[in-house]
């Protein structure tokens, strides 16, 4: 049995250190907790790193294409691997609960996130596991669009980088031991 598990994010070096891009963040450590580094997978616009992790067989995969596409190389990288949903991990920045916190779910609505839609609507379901990643909301009238692609202010970073850690225990967590038990340990 392999595990797909996706951080969610935008490419290139401009989106690198957004809210955006927690996922990339949280795939960057287990790919280093794996001893891997990613890789071009051209068939899925990805990027890849596959080996073992909580004893299991997993494939770390990111998208290649911005956030409202990430669905395309989800589906590429499930039909790759051969993968069934039901063992998709998706990691990705949630407005609705604040920064230092950290939920895990299966299934459930996209919240308006694009890429939650988009991976929805190229796999045609919902039913895979989340880790859903604190941000916060956007202050004062700045835009949500605004809020998501600019980096976490300095006081924030050190509060981000533990819950990136955090993020990577929570899916070796779901791995090794399950929905139930990982909730229990995980969601603040």
């Amino acid at each position: 049995m392999t595990w797909l598990v996706v951080g969610l994010g935008n490419p290139g070096p401009s989106y690198a250190a957004t809210r955006h891009n927690v996922g990339y963040h949280v795939t960057d450590e287990l790919a280093a907790r794996m001893g891997g580094r990613f890789s071009s997978l051209k068939a899925a616009r990805a990027d890849v790193v596959s080996g073992l992790l909580s004893g299991q067989r997993a494939v770390l995969g990111r998208s290649r294409s911005y956030m409202n596409e990430s669905g395309g190389a989800v589906s590429a990288l499930l039909k790759y691997y051969d993968v069934a949903p039901e063992q998709l991990i998706v990691i990705h920045d949630e407005l609705d609960l604040p920064l230092g916190s950290l939920r895990c779910k299966l299934g459930g609505g996209d919240n308006g996130h694009n890429g939650l839609k988009s991976i929805r609507q190229s796999i045609g379901t919902g039913d895979f596991l989340r880790v859903r990643f604190g941000i916060g909301r956007p202050p004062g009238q700045q835009t949500v669009h605004d809020f998501v692609l600019k980096p976490f202010a300095k006081p924030e970073r050190t509060e981000a980088d533990i819950v990136v850690q955090e993020a990577a225990d929570a899916v070796e967590s779901l791995i090794s031991v399950g929905l139930v038990k990982t909730q229990s340990a995980f969601n603040s």
